[in-house]
């Protein structure tokens, strides 16, 4: 294999980022035709496609992202050997794309990602959002991974794989009772008002089918889709809460919560969603390899 032309990176590396021959082409004062086929011949020399085009769109296949990370690193490389010789040096560093469900515990996901957190060679960039949106940006390569409390769809086409990483209990929690009296579930809902997830939380449907199978009619004071929100609103609020205790872990440590009561047969899972790839993220690779369930 020829070495490397980087004449040919470099313009490619510019059509990533830009994300359109017509404005790199503007940038580099060049033709389309022309950087079209420069782009042409570093794919030849890679043996990869490196775009796919997308209606007007040119969108990185996963052999391009692999490769605009390593031009990244590589016009970096030439920053940072100018800022060393001007007595201000760089560090290069790699980089971990994570998407995280909105609704997911924070606490979840810095345990997730606390083996990476504080080194100076990662970079770590994380992006909430919904389910869909997220897994749209997986399959197009913008992140490494999705973060999620319930696996991604598949079927025989699909290139997704789910790794399950914990599976914590759900609880009732809230302040300290009068006179230490024990709660007794699921009878005390008749009359104690609740705080609860939203209806498209697998953890609210498992426990609204218990109750309806106990014939009560919980008194609901809000339901929230936000993990965060709900913590907030359990410090604040009469009655109980459901939640998984990690969402409360250091409300419950000082004992401004107190954990109630385990709801039997209901649990929250974790997922780590992943898009089969030829080049795995190293980084995301031993995150995964150290969560193993």
């Amino acid at each position: 294999m020829r070495d490397l032309n980087y004449n040919h990176l470099r313009y490619f590396w510019a059509v990533a980022h830009e994300g359109s021959l017509t404005r790199a082409a503007e940038r580099m004062n060049l033709s389309q035709s022309a950087l079209s086929v420069q782009i042409q011949k570093l794919e030849h020399q890679a043996g990869h496609p490196l775009f796919d085009r997308v209606g007007k769109k040119l969108v990185l296949t996963e052999a391009g992202r692999i490769a605009l990370d390593y031009a990244d690193t590589v016009f970096k490389a030439g920053d940072e050997l100018m800022s060393t010789l001007r007595g201000q040096p760089l560090t290069s560093r790699q980089v971990l794309r994570v998407g995280a469900l909105t609704t997911l515990s924070r606490n979840f996901q810095l345990e997730f990602l606390r083996p990476l957190v504080g080194r100076t060679d990662v970079e770590l960039i994380v992006r909430s959002g919904n389910i869909r949106d997220l897994l749209t940006q997986l399959e197009a390569h913008a992140i490494d991974v999705v973060l999620a409390n319930s696996a991604a769809p598949r079927d025989a086409r699909s290139s997704l794989r789910n790794h399950l990483l914990n599976e914590q209990p759900v609880s009732l929690v809230g302040h300290r009772r009068p006179k230490k009296r024990k709660f007794k579930f699921p009878d005390d809902l008749r009359f104690e008002p609740i705080l609860l997830p939203s209806l498209d939380s697998d953890i609210r449907i498992a426990f609204d089918r218990i109750l309806e199978l106990a014939g009560i009619r919980p008194v609901i004071l809000a339901e929230v889709d936000d993990m965060a929100m709900l913590r907030l609103l359990a410090r604040e609020r009469e009655g109980v809460t459901l939640v998984p205790p990690i969402v409360v872990r250091d409300e419950l440590k000082t004992g401004i919560l107190v954990e109630h009561c385990r709801i039997p047969e209901v649990t929250e899972t974790f997922y780590a969603i992943v898009q089969k790839r030829r080049f795995p993220n190293r980084l995301l690779t031993e995150l995964l390899s150290a969560r193993k369930v």
